[in-house]
């Protein structure tokens, strides 16, 4: 049995890495003589962290001028089929293809020919290639453009399995007329991951705000509006940073992704020079870059603040109590289902004042909400673990009734 694993893998964000993580580990132990592929837009990166043959989502660019002319003369169709083509050999050799959690089937920061286009052509030529295709707990919409979500919804159409990680994914895929009868709603992957080690907390020690900090521009790639946007964000949060280190709290910032680096070493400077100046060292800021480097992050606050969407999955897992800042109505979905539905702001018009007088209510009822989180977070890995045993069946049929050639999965 051949196994492939698609997505966009490792480029540096934790939760789409933690996401392939959990989906390796559960292959491993159903179906350990199986032979697994990633196709990933970080090849090297997952080859290299976990040990399994790669490819590349898409052909780099020409490198000799002329060809690279011509190909966008010709609106790149020459090199999107030479893709196309080359997805179909690659798949032929496959008994089964898996896109495991995220939110694949949006189009957050994303051109319809990007990331839309790309899951459309590897959807189809899986099933062109005679593999079998299975979308597990991913999150779905907001899809904005027209096209992208002509893409999307044709790439979900070829599922022979799909499951979501929350309802709000199953109701968004209903509004675009796909049959999801038949579609299981689950849970985020990562709470399948093992929480952190909690540190042992010295008495007397101030408390812990975890804030996440992101590149964030607007829901669109390239918005016209987009600076001023990242602006009145920056500002924003350097004034509720700067609040917290003026009440005596320890401030932690989070990442969830590789480009969030720049953006918290820019905030950094904008505390320095326009409020804490030296007083900037007091803030924490540690490198991190998998779900567990976040989770131990996390187990340090004793609350958190965030804005991508697996740094709130972490805090939860965490048993952290969690603000969010959200730039997608997954946040609340997640928060809701977690007993913190009050506690939801969108991430370009929150209240700051809001915010702060949340963050001391939050401190102060911590314990009664911690039990909230946790009681959620269990009710989350039992739909995982239900869901880990109907894949078990339906895997280990298809590949008894196939002896290993190819798996049938039953169509929707």
């Amino acid at each position: 049995m051949k196994i492939g694993i698609f997505g966009q893998f490792g480029t540096g964000n934790s939760g789409n890495d933690g996401s392939l993580e959990v989906m390796l580990s559960f292959l491993g132990k159903t179906f350990p003589e199986a032979k697994l592929l990633c196709i990933c837009s970080g090849p090297a990166k997952i080859q290299r962290e976990f040990g399994i043959e790669t490819y590349p989502i898409s052909h780099a660019a020409p490198r000799f001028w002329p060809i690279r002319w011509i190909d966008a003369l010709l609106l790149q169709i020459p090199r999107r089929t030479a893709d196309f083509v080359r997805a179909i050999f690659i798949v032929r050799s496959l008994d089964l293809l898996i896109i495991p959690g995220t939110g694949i089937l949006d189009d957050f920061s994303e051109t319809p020919f990007g990331w839309p286009y790309v899951i459309l052509r590897w959807c189809l030529a899986a099933r062109l290639g005679g593999a079998q295709l299975a979308f597990v707990s991913v999150g779905a919409g907001p899809i904005r453009h027209p096209l992208s979500r002509f893409f999307l919804k044709s790439a979900a159409w070829l599922g022979n399995y799909r499951s979501y990680r929350d309802k709000l994914s199953h109701d968004f895929m209903k509004t675009l007329q796909l049959d999801v009868s038949r579609d299981p709603v689950s849970a985020d992957l990562a709470f399948s991951l093992p929480a952190a080690t909690e540190p042992d907390h010295a008495e007397n020690t101030p408390d812990c705000v975890g804030i996440g900090i992101m590149i964030y521009s607007g829901w669109e790639k390239g918005g016209s509006d987009g600076q001023a946007i990242y602006r009145n964000y920056m500002a924003k949060m350097a004034e509720l940073i700067g609040w917290l280190h003026q009440q005596g709290l320890t401030v932690r910032l989070l990442i969830g992704d590789l480009y969030d680096r720049p953006t918290v070493a820019e905030m950094l400077q904008k505390l320095r020079s326009e409020t804490l100046g030296d007083a900037v060292g007091d803030i924490i800021a540690e490198d991190m870059e998998t779900l567990h480097d976040v989770m131990a992050q996390i187990a340090k606050t004793d609350i958190v603040v965030a804005s991508r969407y697996h740094n709130v999955v972490c805090a939860l897992r965490m048993g952290r109590p969690v603000i969010s800042l959200s730039y997608a109505a997954k946040n609340d979905a997640l928060l809701d289902d977690a007993g913190l539905s009050d506690y939801c702001h969108h991430i370009e018009t929150f209240d700051v004042e809001s915010v702060k007088l949340q963050i001391m209510e939050m401190l102060a009822n911590r314990a009664e909400l911690s039990k909230r989180v946790v009681e959620g977070v269990a009710n989350f890995q039992t739909k995982l673990t239900e869901q880990e045993i109907q894949l078990r069946a339906m895997l280990s049929e298809a590949a008894e009734q196939n002896s290993g050639v190819r798996p049938v999965l039953d169509p929707l």
